[in-house]
């Protein structure tokens, strides 16, 4: 305990101290408080206060610290803050702590009204503490004394907090409380240091520097006789302890006091023998004449005398006498000296923990003599007290006026670094240092928290030195460090109630036993743990077991009863779910009453720990063995390690090799095409665009081996050349990992077909061959508009490129059509060859076709736009024909849905087989796999609810039935452990569910179906897996989605075989009636007759009922408490509610099934079908008046509400809990009584909630509390804001999604652009048309604004945040770029280049919507980049990769965050568009 003696003269409590305080006047606590908090202050307030309570009584208060040192510090502090006479009492002037008649004694004659406990976590095993509490329990309750205990430090043993907290206050009979209403105030005076790790090498073997001739080597310490008593082996401990730690000058050091010491003492007992009277203080090694030295002794006093100039200085004892070079010291010490001199600073004031007291004698000599520090540190050694003359006499020990005189100059800063052992970590009162060093490693948890308090200054460091490679040390330290703040915790959030501790609940010694009694006690070990247990544990033990017992507001807690005098009888809690027969013992005969206790009480321990309510190391079983573990006892992996975002390989049948297999397509039955890969695919079908698509078993190409590589270089030529004209314009240039080919009638590969395709792959130019029969049919092209194909409707001999266009065709504003191509198609000033005569040909827009989504169901996802209508007019002469046959074209066409519904059936397939799960159905499995990121028209979220309550349900029965001993509280852990997402996640990870994952975006503006770009060729074998990044969540989604699917196809027992296949605790695939046997028939109370008749159901075991009508405050003999079966029920309702809403609305999404169920199955829903529909409140068993009277009270409230109306307004009921408690179990009865038939079951759960069934719906309204939070996160949503010539003309608009906030804003900034009006016309705020370039936009003012000021909410704020985004990212840019010819996909993207800026806006969103593709495709969603040059990397290559696929160039330079993206971009020809510099 420390005190700050400057401040004493103003003392104030604090507000935390007043805390406290309070709280000590009304029972015995702890204080437990950091090092420098003042709790001897509060002892004080105390003191006044029991001294003012008991005036004129003549009690006495007694103030006891646990180290010498302390008696005068406290003393005077109590004596400076209150009017009391106060007696110091240590040595040979106080009792002896262990002297127990004695302290009675003294308790007796002065009647004690306070003890305080100074540095109360001592007081344990045999500590005097705890000798003089022992003592303290033998007094009659009324008599004792009140307890203060005050400690920084409560738990002494990290590993099991909770019972070591338990020890102290047992022994102590008092609670332990810290500040709870003002941490705020503590934390302000009790600051916490910045903790470092600094780790230094290993010593080295040799010190080649250091003189060769040592010190030892001259000693012979090896050659002393028997005579002369010097204990070598452990001088030799020591020598090598110290030569480890400092270096060979420190160990040579210690050696030169340590002997020098002994030699001394040695000549002073010599003395004594004869007599002398002579002074024994030797300052020399000049001895009497009439001491003859053994020649020995005389040798050694030789070498001494030689060494003394290197380790002795006669004017000042506290240092060495020479400058140390640092060769001489260990890389220890080197680091420490270099940790001293980068932390000195002035006024520095620093301690450093040692472990032993010689190592920090020689430290506390060498640290001042090392250059630099001897410039700046003058130190001095802080050891304990010895425990004789003759340690002191050795430099063991310190004597206390020199102890105190050490603090005395560390606190005056005579002194500014202390070299101590542990007597500095507690107690003395030091200022606060601001750097605190851990020299040697942290033993226990109380010397870390103890010397770590130390450092309380509020710029303070706390350093811990750790030996490279020593794991062992580091892992201590980390495991207090981290362990800390839960510790606190333990003590910090409990209430003030005190734990009912029984008079007699002692620990060993703490009364006298009968010896009769000891020599009969046992013990009790669990061979498996080493777990022990005794007499004097047993009785805590059941204690804590009945305080786990879960119970209500109107349940008292549950003690276990003892009854009897010297054969004691012991009854347990009848809510423990144990037979009858196993809650009552009976203990063998003992000569006192509490032996008898501890002695029923250890019987019921052992009888417990068979039954499985101890676990192995005899504490109430929550988990099977630990948290680490599923309650099968399997190991659970640490996933804390797992990224929240995971590079994955998935599995994927497209790919190249020597094998390669044709699969033939057929559409509407008919053959059309063959799809060739280097898997067997699994055979396909599905509906696209009304057509019914289907796909063959695979059959091996025949490559003709002549010309085997022609071959392969044609497929891929021909699947370029098709996917180009069918599916995307962008260039592929990877290899092709399948290939879609035109067949024979023999349904082979037609290689005539592709050869005449591939000669002529962007069309053909010679029309002779095209007539009236291949009038739409015939895929055409222009070839000035790439990537724009068409349908030829019919070749017009009636016009030439001559003709007038007719009105209202988009070339009626030109003469002729040749004019309106010279127009359109000049590039830089090149106008194009268009010919003068010759037909036209009229063309209808052919779209491509690049969505992959594809319905389950077998229905038509009408994705496909509809067709355009409008025709064009070509030059003959312009135009190019496809030579695809319309059968390929139309195969090609469906493509991408074909691709991916393969893709997805391999992947269901070989999870199926690979994992061993049931015969899950392809659609429904499929959909499992699915993550929502796959935008697919499908995913796993509404499985993944179902398969939650199915694996809850799956779970709860399991462990019901393997723990029938253990109560609802156990039960609970072990269930939440077992479907955590730690532990589904790492069940998933064992069994690398991730490869099996669905997470492509659906889209085919990129070709996915290719090799990654760094495969190499040569390669022969096939990759099936392909690289994809998922998050870690969707793993967890994936088992509980995957459990629904089973459930969906095959119900429970499927579900159960599914759970056991992906590693989950269900206890076998074995359906449950089959797996449990049934419980033994028992007559029903006519009591449950009425009930039975509204179930529709006649129970074969009666007492089921009654166990599920018992309320725990009914305490019956015969039967336990429903607790159990409500736990049961519980599951079994939330998985019957769920499948009710998942079949009965198909589309409703996750969000919406979950809502609905949590209105159904909560407490005031439940509690109406309770009351209204099977009247349990008549039937429930209960043995308290206040439930009873609010159960009453509730009743008519329930009665006059509807069923609607519990479902929408529920949240303004709140029906005590026990009604809804009592219906869940009764039909957890049911299910039990129905030896866990499910679906039986599920049929009488339907009928009971069928009231509250119809009333669910997907669009139930949110209780005001939902409401009111879903909008305050509004912030949070995606938000869109337009902003057009700098004007933020709409937003930010926000919305749950960025697709939908696009819309909203977009169709808001339509009208208020055409607003005439409006400050926002477009004609007022655009004026690009008007110039014919555009120079610098002109500084803004708001630019210059900080950004913090700004309000992003506002339009103004908004825009001039996105202008100082823009800027600090890409510079200024011109507003718009020189008009450029560009290839472009669609006419209304090239228009948008020529039109006015505002056009611009709407090009961002297709740009925008390509680089999220181009960022979907190679996985780069949501990656947090580590710094601005990581993110400016990845700029880069997304830039190049959109330059490339559009221009086939490569970036040539990396453009720097100083240089516009707008230049790369127009040196190729495209339009740099804000939204990609923003986007960047």
């Amino acid at each position: 305990m420390t005190i700050n003696y400057q401040d004493t003269e103003a003392l104030l409590p604090r507000r935390y101290q007043e805390e406290i305080f309070s709280r000590a006047q009304d029972r015995n606590v702890i204080a437990a408080l950091d090092t420098g908090s003042g709790k001897t202050y509060i002892s004080t307030l105390l003191i006044k206060w029991i001294a003012t309570r008991d005036a004129g009584l003549g009690k006495t208060i007694v103030f006891l610290v646990p180290k010498v040192a302390l008696v005068e510090q406290q003393g005077d502090f109590i004596a400076k803050e209150a009017p009391l006479r106060v007696s110091k009492c240590y040595g040979a002037t106080a009792i002896d702590m262990t002297d127990r008649r004695g302290w009675r004694k003294e308790i007796e004659e002065h009647d004690v009204s306070l003890m305080v406990f100074d540095e109360c976590h001592h007081t344990r095993k045999n500590h005097a503490y705890n000798g003089i509490m022992r003592e303290y329990f033998q007094w009659p309750l009324e008599q004792r004394p009140k307890i203060f205990g005050m400690t920084a430090s409560p738990i002494w043993n990290p590993k099991d907090a909770a019972e070591s907290l338990a020890t102290l206050e047992r022994n102590l009979d008092a609670k332990v409380i810290a500040v709870r209403e003002h941490v705020d105030e503590l934390a302000d005076h009790s600051p916490k240091p910045q903790e470092i790790i600094q780790e230094y090498a290993a010593p080295p073997l040799h010190y080649k520097k250091y003189p060769a001739t040592t010190l030892w080597e001259r000693l012979k310490l090896s050659e002393l006789p028997p005579t002369i008593d010097f204990p070598i082996t452990k001088i030799q401990t020591r020598y090598d302890v110290t030569l480890h730690s400092l270096g060979p000058y420190g160990a040579e050091l210690y050696l030169y006091t340590d002997i020098k010491n002994r030699i001394t003492q040695w000549v002073s007992q010599a003395e004594d023998e004869l007599d002398y009277r002579s002074s024994t203080n030797y300052d020399t090694l000049t001895f009497s004449r009439e001491i003859q030295l053994p020649p020995e002794l005389d040798h050694m006093q030789t070498v001494l005398s030689q060494f003394s100039d290197i380790f002795e200085d006669e004017n000042d004892p506290d240092t060495v006498p020479i400058r140390i070079d640092t060769n001489w010291c260990s890389p220890k010490v080197i680091l420490l000296s270099q940790l001293l001199f980068e932390h000195y600073r002035q006024d520095f004031q620093g301690i450093v923990f040692v472990e032993q007291r010689h190592v920090a004698a020689c430290l506390s000599k060498m640290l001042p003599r090392i250059p630099p520090l001897e410039l700046y540190f003058k130190s001095a050694q802080l050891i304990g007290h010895g425990a004789s003359s003759l340690q002191k006499s050795q430099g063991k020990g310190m004597a206390l006026r020199t102890q105190q005189d050490v603090v005395r100059m560390f606190r005056d800063r005579e002194i500014n670094l202390l070299i101590a052992t542990s007597v500095a970590e507690e107690g003395l009162d030091f200022p606060a240092c601001e750097l605190v060093i851990r020299f040697d490693p942290i033993q226990h948890m109380v010397g870390y928290i103890q010397s770590r308090g130390r450092a309380r200054q509020k710029t303070a460091t706390f350093v811990v030195m750790v030996q490279e490679g020593q794991a062992a040390q580091l892992d201590r330290y980390k495991a207090f460090s981290e362990s800390e703040p839960q510790l606190r915790l333990v003590y910090q959030t409990r209430d003030d109630a005190p734990a009912p501790v029984a008079e007699d609940e002692l620990e060993e010694g703490e009364e006298r036993e009968d010896p009769d009694d000891l020599a009969e006690r046992q013990r009790y070990v669990v061979e498996s743990t080493g777990a022990i247990l005794t007499y004097n544990t047993s009785i805590g033990l059941l204690n804590h077991l009945c305080s786990l017992i879960p119970r209500d507001r109107f349940t008292p807690m549950h003690l276990p009863q003892y009854s009897g005098d010297f054969e004691a009888t012991l009854r347990l809690p009848s809510s423990l779910p144990l037979p009858p027969d196993k809650l009552v013992y009976i203990g063998p005969p003992r000569r006192s009453k509490k032996e008898a206790k501890r002695a029923v009480a250890f019987e019921a321990v052992k009888a417990l720990h068979k039954l499985g309510v101890f676990d192995d190391y005899l504490l109430p079983a929550r988990a099977s063995s630990g948290d680490n573990e599923d309650a099968d006892g399997r190991l659970i992996g640490d996933v804390s390690s797992i990224p929240d975002t995971m590079d994955v390989m998935v599995r994927d049948p497209w790919t190249r090799g020597r094998k390669q297999w044709l699969h033939v397509v057929y559409l509407d039955g008919r053959p059309t095409a063959g799809l060739i890969t280097g898997s067997i695919l699994p055979p396909a079908d599905l509906v696209c665009n009304g057509t019914y698509v289907n796909t063959s078993d695979g059959s091996r190409v025949e490559f003709d081996w002549r010309d085997e590589w022609q071959q392969r270089r044609a497929l891929e030529d021909f699947m370029r050349m098709g996917l180009w004209w069918s599916i995307t314009g962008r260039g592929i240039t990877l290899p092709m990992t399948c290939y879609l080919v035109p067949i024979t009638r023999s349904l082979e590969v037609d290689w005539d077909a592709i050869y005449k395709a591939i000669a002529n792959p962007y069309g053909v130019a010679d029309w002779s061959g095209v007539g009236e029969e291949h009038y739409s049919h015939l895929l055409i092209i222009c070839s000035k508009e790439h990537g724009r194909p068409l349908m030829l409707r019919r070749i017009r001999t009636d016009i030439t490129p001559l003709s007038r266009p007719p009105p209202g065709s988009r070339e009626a504003g030109y003469g002729t059509y040749r004019d309106y191509c010279l127009w359109k198609y000049t590039r830089k000033g090149v106008p194009p060859d268009v010919p003068f005569d010759g037909p036209c040909v009229e063309g209808q827009p052919f779209p491509r076709h690049t969505s992959t989504v594809y319905a389950l169901d077998g229905s038509d996802t009408n994705q496909e736009v509809s067709a355009n209508n409008n025709t064009h007019i070509y030059p003959l002469g312009l135009c190019r024909w496809a030579h695809l046959s319309e059968d390929v074209y139309h195969t090609f066409h469906v493509l991408p849905e074909l691709c991916h519904r393969i893709t997805d059936l391999y992947r269901a397939r070989t999870i199926r087989l690979e994992l061993g799960l049931p015969p899950i159905a392809d659609d429904i499995l499929i959909q499992a796999l699915t993550l929502p990121s796959a935008n697919a028209g499908f995913n796993n979220q509404r499985l993944e609810t179902l398969g939650d309550a199915v694996l809850k349900l799956s779970t709860v029965v399991h462990l019901f039935n393997r723990f029938p001993h253990r109560h609802e509280g156990q039960l609970d852990v072990l269930r939440r452990n077992s479907v955590s997402n730690r532990t589904l996640l790492a069940r998933a990870k064992e069994i690398r569910l991730e490869q099996y994952l669905t997470s492509e975006p659906q889209t085919m503006r990129i070709w996915r179906y290719v090799l990654p770009a760094d495969s190499d060729l040569s390669v022969q074998l096939p990759s099936r897996y392909v690289l994809r990044r998922i998050p870690k969540r969707s793993l967890q989604d994936c088992m509980e989605a995957t459990l629904g699917a089973g459930f969906v196809t095959g119900g429970i027992s499927m579900a159960l075989c599914a759970g056991m296949a992906l590693g989950l605790s269900f206890g076998g695939p074995i359906p449950w009636p089959i797996r449990y046997e049934r419980r033994p028939e028992s007559p029903v109370s006519p009591l449950f007759a009425e009930l039975q008749e509204t179930l529709g159901y006649q129970f074969t075991c009666g007492a089921l009922l009654v166990e599920a009508v018992t309320h725990p405050s009914f305490r019956s003999i015969d039967s336990s408490s429903y607790q159990r079966l409500e736990f049961l029920g519980d599951a079994l309702i939330d998985l019957v509610v769920m499948r009710y809403l998942y079949n009965k609305f198909p589309e409703a999404n996750s969000g919406q099934l979950s809502w609905a169920r949590s209105r159904s199955v909560c407490a005031p829903a439940l509690a109406s079908v309770a009351v209204n529909h099977l009247g349990l409140h008549k039937m429930l068993l209960v043995n308290n008046v206040e439930l009873s009277i609010a159960i009453g009270k509730y009743i008519p409230i329930l009665e006059s509400t509807s069923s609607e109306e519990i479902i929408r307004n529920g949240w303004k009921h709140d029906p005590p809990k026990a009604i809804s408690d009592v219906l869940e179990s009764v039909l957890g009865a049911v299910f039990v009584d129905m030896n866990f038939d499910f679906e039986k079951a599920a049929v009488i759960v339907e009928s009971v909630l069928q009231d509250l069934l119809v009333v669910l719906s997907p669009d139930m309204p949110r209780d005001p509390v939902s409401e009111l939070m879903s909008r305050s996160e509004l912030k949070k949503n995606d938000s869109v804001s337009i902003i057009v010539h700098d004007f933020a003309v709409v937003g930010p608009i926000p919305a749950s999604n960025m697709s939908l906030a696009k819309g909203l804003a977009s169709e808001r900034a339509k009208q208020v652009l055409a607003d005439p009006q409006g400050p926002y016309l477009l004609a007022t705020i655009c004026d690009c048309n008007a110039r014919a370039a555009v120079e610098e936009p002109p500084e803004l003012a708001v630019i210059e604004e900080e950004p913090q000021k700004l309000d992003d909410e506002t339009e103004e704020g908004f825009a001039a945040l996105a202008r100082i985004a823009l800027t600090k990212i890409a510079g200024a840019e011109e507003c718009q770029q020189d008009d450029v010819g560009i290839p472009v996909e669609d006419e209304d993207l090239e228009e948008e280049f020529r039109g006015p800026q505002i056009q611009n806006v709407v090009a961002a969103d297709e740009l925008g919507e390509q680089m999220m593709d181009l960022e979907s495709e190679d996985g780069l969603e949501d990656v947090p980049y580590k710094d601005e040059s990581e993110s400016l990397a990845k700029a880069n290559e997304i830039l190049d990769k959109f330059i490339y696929q559009e221009t086939g160039n490569r970036l040539p330079i990396p453009v720097s965050s100083e240089r516009l993206y707008g230049e790369p971009l127009r040196a190729y020809g495209l339009q740099p568009i804000s939204s990609f510099q923003a986007y960047i």
